[in-house]
C-alpha cells in the first residue's frame, strides 16, 4: 500500500506532500492542474523512464519519494531525474537500478487508464484472473502441475548430462581400447622395471665379474694366499697359548680372520661358478626394458603411471556400458515423469475451462451498469506446443474482447480505449475481490465519457472495490468523488513569473465547495445544495 508521496520540482509542481491511506482516494481539480504529473511521478517509483523534459523549469531535478507498506515492512523508494537527463534510483536508501524499481515496485501497485502499465492489456496476466476467480481447485492444480514440471526438468537435465558424459565417453571408446588392449598386450607388472635394471649390469658384464670373484678367491685360498698366511699366523700365536691373555685375544681374532677369509674365498668361488654368460638373456632384458620404456613414454613417465592409464582406462569402457544402462534408465524416468507432467497439466486445463464461463458471466454482469452496455468477453484457450509450456501451463489464456454485440471479440489491447480499459479492470477486481493479490489499485480514465447515474454507479463500484484494496482514483465528475474515503485537490496558482500546482486535502464545507465546483463550475447556493445531496447520497450507499 503507497502511504506517502513526496514530489519536488516535477512539471509545474514545486513542493507536494501526499499522504494516503486505506480505502479510497480521489484527486481532483481543474484540466491542466497537475493531476497527471502525480501519476508520472507514481509512475517513476514503478520503474517507468525519466524524461528531463519533465523536470520543473529552473529546476536542477525532479524528485519522487514514495513510502510503501509490503510484505509487512516499509520500503522507501527514491527517484531523481535530472535536467541533463541523467537519473538516480534508490531502494530503502541503497542504489538500485530502474530495473530493479520495476520489479520490486511495479508489482505493487495496479495503474490504469496509461497503456504502459495496464497489466489486463498484457495477454500473460489474464491466466492468473482466471485462476483466481477458480479459487482453491485452481491453485491446488497449478501447484501439482508447478510440482510435475519441477520433476520432469529435473528429470531432462539429468538424461542431458548423462547422454552428453557418455557421448565423450563413446567418442574416446576406441582410443581406451587401443590404450588398454596395449598395455594388457605387454603385461608389465609393478615394480618390474626396477628389477630389470638390476639384472641388466650383471649381463651386461658377466666375463669381468666372473674374472674379478676368481681372482679374489685364489688370492684367499690359494697356495700362499690369505687364508693361508692367516692359518699360520694363528697356529704361530696358539704355541704359546696360556701365558698372556693379553696375546690370548690376539690369537682367537687371527683365528676368527682365517676362518673369515676362508668362507669369503668360498662366497667368490659360488659368485664366480653363478655368474650368468648368456647372450639371449642380455637380450632379452634389453628387449624388455625397451617395451617397458616405450610404454612410459607414452603413458608415463613412470612405470606406475603406465598402471594407473591402464585401469583408467578399462573404467571408463565399463562406465561406458553403465552409461548406457543409466542412460535407458533416465530416459524412461523422463517419460514417466512427462506422463506426470501431461496429466497434471490436463487437469489444469480443465479446472479453467469450467471456470471460464461462470468468469465470464461475473465480468460481463459486472460491466453492464459500467457504460458498456452490450460489451462481450471471451476466454481464448490456445494450446501450446510442449516445449513452449510455461510456469503457468500447457495453453496461452486471453481475454477477448466485443465492445457491441454484432462485433467479433478480439483482444483487449487491440480495440478498448483507456476509459473502457480501466472499467473493464474496475469490473474485475471487483469479480475477485480479496482473491486479487495487488493491493493499490490507481485509475485514472475510469469515468472517460460518462456521466449521470452511471457515473454514480463508477463511484459506487470504485467504493466497493476499495473495501478490499487501496483505491486512487483521478476523476473530473462529483458522482465519483462524492464515494472517497480522502479527497485530494489539485490546483494550479499562476503568477507573472511563473506557475505552480499544489496539492490540499479537502474535508467538510471545502470538499461541499469543491465536490460543488465539479458538478458546476461554482460556488452558488444551488450548486452546494446540490453538492451535500450527491455527498449524502454516496454516504448511504457507501
Amino acid at each position: 500500500m503507497l502511504e506517502e508521496l513526496h514530489v519536488r520540482d516535477l512539471a509545474l509542481i514545486e513542493d507536494a506532500w501526499l499522504e494516503f491511506g486505506p480505502g479510497m482516494t480521489v484527486l481532483t481539480g481543474e484540466t491542466g492542474a497537475g493531476k497527471t504529473a502525480l501519476l508520472g511521478a507514481l509512475k517513476l517509483l514503478m520503474g517507468e523512464r525519466g524524461d528531463s523534459g519533465s523536470v520543473r523549469s529552473g529546476a536542477a531535478e525532479a524528485l519522487v519519494e514514495g513510502r510503501f507498506v509490503a510484505g509487512g515492512r516499509d520500503l522507501l523508494v527514491r527517484r531523481r531525474v535530472g535536467a541533463d537527463g541523467r537519473s538516480r534510483c534508490f531502494l530503502d536508501g541503497e542504489m538500485a537500478t530502474v530495473g530493479a524499481l520495476a520489479e520490486q515496485v511495479g508489482p505493487l501497485v495496479d495503474l490504469h487508464g496509461q497503456h504502459e502499465h495496464q497489466a489486463l492489456l498484457t495477454a500473460a496476466t489474464h491466466v492468473g484472473y482466471l485462476d483466481r476467480r477458480a479459487g482453491t481447485d485452481a491453485a491446488a492444480a497449478l501447484e501439482e502441475y508447478g510440482e510435475a514440471r519441477t520433476e520432469f526438468r529435473a528429470a531432462v537435465r539429468e538424461r542431458d548430462t548423462l547422454e552428453a558424459r557418455r557421448a565423450e565417453t563413446l567418442r574416446d571408446t576406441d582410443y581406451l581400447r587401443f590404450v588398454a588392449d596395449e598395455i594388457d598386450r605387454a603385461d608389465p607388472k609393478a615394480g618390474e622395471d626396477e628389477l630389470l635394471e638390476a639384472r641388466l649390469p650383471p649381463l651386461q658384464h658377466a666375463e669381468r665379474l666372473e674374472g674379478a670373484a676368481s681372482e679374489a678367491a685364489a688370492l684367499l685360498r690359494g697356495d700362499g694366499g690369505a687364508m693361508d698366511r692367516a692359518a699360520e699366523a694363528a697356529a704361530a700365536l696358539s704355541k704359546v697359548s696360556g701365558i698372556d691373555t693379553r696375546l690370548d685375544a690376539l690369537a682367537q681374532r687371527a683365528a676368527e680372520v682365517s676362518a673369515v677369509l676362508d668362507d669369503l674365498g668360498g662366497e667368490l668361488r659360488s659368485y664366480r661358478d653363478s655368474v650368468e654368460h648368456d647372450p639371449s638373456a642380455l637380450e632379452e632384458v634389453l628387449r624388455r626394458l625397451g617395451e617397458l620404456s616405450g610404454l612410459a613414454r607414452k603413458y608415463g613417465p613412470r612405470l606406475d603411471d603406465v598402471l594407473r592409464r591402464r585401469d583408467e582406462a578399462r573404467q571408463a569402457l565399463a562406465d561406458s556400458e553403465e552409461g548406457a544402462e543409466a542412460a535407458e534408465l533416465a530416459e524412461a524416468r523422463v517419460t514417466v515423469a512427462r506422463s506426470e507432467l501431461e496429466r497434471a497439466a490436463e487437469v489444469l486445463t480443465a479446472v479453467r475451462v469450467k471456470a471460464a464461463p461462470e468468469f465470464i458471466e461475473a465480468l460481463t454482469e459486472s460491466v453492464r451498469d459500467l457504460a458498456m452496455e452490450g460489451a462481450r468477453f471471451e476466454v481464448s484457450f490456445a494450446e501450446l506446443p510442449f516445449e513452449d509450456w510455461t510456469a503457468d501451463g500447457a495453453e496461452r489464456v486471453e481475454f477477448l474482447y466485443a465492445p457491441a454485440p454484432d462485433q467479433p471479440a478480439r483482444p483487449l489491447a487491440k480495440i478498448a480505449s483507456g476509459g473502457e480499459i480501466s472499467r473493464v479492470m474496475l469490473a474485475l477486481k471487483g469479480v475477485l475481490g480479496d482473491a486479487d493479490s495487488v493491493e493499490t489499485l490507481v485509475f485514472d480514465e475510469v469515468d472517460a465519457g460518462i456521466g449521470g447515474a452511471t457515473a454514480r454507479t463508477i463511484g459506487a463500484r470504485l467504493a466497493h472495490v476499495a473495501r478490499t484494496h487501496q483505491v486512487i482514483v483521478v476523476t473530473h465528475l462529483a458522482q465519483v468523488a462524492a464515494f472517497a474515503d480522502a479527497h485530494l485537490v489539485v490546483s494550479k496558482s499562476v503568477d507573472e513569473r511563473t506557475a505552480a500546482t499544489t496539492v490540499v486535502p479537502v474535508t467538510g464545507e471545502e470538499r461541499v465547495a469543491e465536490v460543488a465546483r465539479m458538478l458546476s463550475g461554482n460556488g452558488s447556493d444551488a450548486s452546494s445544495a446540490h453538492a451535500r445531496e450527491v455527498l449524502e447520497d454516496a454516504a448511504r450507499t457507501h
